[in-house]
């Protein structure tokens, strides 16, 4: 080939490549949920999990495949991927192929919460709020579940938990003392302030100190996705159980 028609030719292939690795003002609509729980720039504070960012494009595609086909099994990952098409996987692909493998200079040593909690501590606690289970946990301590009344009638007429449900998980040591709460609750429209693919309804989830202060930097955007997969229980692991509470 001619040094001529190589010159020619050079415009059309930096065209096709620049269609085939799409640069990071190209963000595809999704990828917001990635980087809830991935980092903004694709790259990971958190060791659970991992950077995406100059990961090979064919293998990050291979994967969201796999996790949507459920073939590869991830509590996190398998309702997210569930919901997006074989174009939107490519994309997303192809976006954290083109970005660079390390944390842009001046960016922060520690992500933060990428996915806020709007929830409080429900106020008096456990003051109204009915104990539908009690269970030993790990190290001693136990686990304790409660529930406000709206979300008990709602779990024992059969219907999904509706606006205004609470469902708060007590954290209790080898002593009998608090260690933590987690709580999960439905208020209108708090929906609208998370990424689509990770929306439980209406619910959103937060972790507090024994005190009922918020625990600094929460990131609820790992609840969200691991609930996603339980939206015919109302995103509850313990619908059932719900379902019997006495009162």
């Amino acid at each position: 080939m001619t040094r001529s028609v190589l010159l020619a030719a050079a415009p059309v292939v930096l065209a096709v490549l620049a269609l085939a690795s799409p640069s990071a003002s190209q963000t595809p609509a999704n990828a917001q949920t990635c980087m809830a729980c991935h980092g903004p720039s694709g790259v990971s504070a958190a060791p659970t999990f991992p950077n995406l960012a100059g990961q090979k494009a064919g293998y990050l595609e291979a994967q969201l495949k796999a996790f949507k086909a459920k073939t590869r099994t991830n509590a996190f990952m398998n309702p997210i991927a569930a919901q997006l098409s074989d174009d939107d996987i490519h994309a997303l692909a192809m976006f954290w192929a083109s970005l660079p493998p390390a944390a842009p200079a001046g960016a922060p040593a520690v992500q933060t919460a990428a996915v806020a909690s709007s929830l409080k501590m429900p106020a008096g606690f456990p003051a109204g709020f009915i104990q539908y289970q009690d269970k030993p946990a790990p190290g001693g301590g136990r686990t304790q579940r409660y529930a406000n009344p709206v979300a008990v009638k709602a779990a024992k007429a059969g219907q999904p938990l509706p606006i205004g449900a609470i469902v708060v998980t007590v954290a209790l040591d080898k002593d009998g003392k608090v260690a933590s709460y987690e709580a999960m609750e439905s208020k209108a429209d708090w929906a609208s302030a998370l990424p689509p693919l990770l929306r439980n309804g209406d619910f959103q989830y937060g972790r507090f100190e024994p005190s009922g202060r918020p625990v600094a930097d929460f990131n609820q955007a790992p609840c969200l996705a691991c609930h996603k997969g339980k939206e015919a229980d109302s995103f509850m692991f313990t619908h059932k159980e719900l379902t019997e509470a006495k009162g």
